[in-house]
């Protein structure tokens, strides 16, 4: 294919997607901000008068920059898996592979269309956690580039889950059991400082607790690993997982039987 005929088969991956959640934003945009505005209200106004500031800061702008990652991840991984695999349920996919497309524009369009939801719903949590707190800019590259990546990162995950899947009851395995308690565990709700030293090692592992760090460092300035080195790790998780779904597509891993 030509250049030309790639970015018109890219942008028309991508037009999908976008289409595809804006058109059912009630049930891909809304609930997000619902449930943000409930953790809000509960975590920040009730249960953050008790506990008192952190990290030299009230709890309610402590764990917004949490929050709003947080909703960043789920939206991006879910919004490609769930994609993904529909078009798979339905078969609908074989047209695209037979297509001339090159495999990695077909994997950077859905990962283009789980971005633009996740960053989507990112920008919607942020214009509503300013009615609960006001929020300052310690570091806007740091804040651009670890939301960037880190919805590519989980887009990428969403794709290799949809790939692997065979039933709509696989797709909501890994955000169940893995998803969910890493992002819960990631340093969303307190700082890794008061932990015991042995979970404050344990939490090390976590990779979310760097992508939730990096982006809390960027709008507050603290952070409770070097944010630095959280973005090395998040490219490198990137350029694993793309090679690794890139490869998944070529060989047609879950979908040519």
């Amino acid at each position: 294919m030509s250049p030309s005929a790639v970015l018109t088969a890219f942008l028309t991956i991508v037009l999908r997607e976008i289409r595809r959640f804006t058109r059912i934003w009630p049930q891909t945009l809304l609930p997000p901000a619902v449930t943000m505005c409930l953790y809000f209200v509960i975590f920040g106004n009730l249960i953050g008068s008790r506990i008192g500031p952190m990290e030299g800061f009230d709890y309610m702008s402590f764990i917004v920059p949490g929050l709003i990652m947080m909703a960043v991840i789920t939206n991006s991984y879910s919004n490609v898996v769930s994609s993904f695999f529909s078009m798979k349920f339905q078969r609908s996919i074989e047209e695209l592979l037979v297509s001339p497309t090159p495999n990695w524009a077909i994997l950077a369009g859905y990962v283009a269309g789980g971005m633009a939801r996740g960053l989507g719903v990112g920008v919607i949590v942020t214009l509503l956690s300013l009615a609960f707190t006001r929020l300052q800019i310690h570091n806007l590259p740091m804040i651009v580039l670890t939301v960037f990546l880190t919805s590519a990162l989980f887009s990428l995950g969403g794709f290799i889950n949809a790939m692997l899947a065979t039933k709509f009851d696989d797709i909501s395995i890994v955000p169940t059991f893995i998803l969910t308690p890493l992002t819960y565990l990631g340093g969303v709700f307190y700082s890794i400082q008061m932990l015991p030293d042995f979970w404050r090692s344990v939490s090390m592992v976590n990779p979310i607790l760097y992508m939730v760090n990096a982006f809390r460092y960027g709008i507050l300035g603290v952070s409770d690993v070097n944010p630095y080195v959280a973005l090395g790790m998040i490219l490198v998780f990137i350029t694993v997982l793309a090679v690794v779904s890139l490869r998944m597509l070529q060989r047609g891993k879950g979908i040519r039987s």
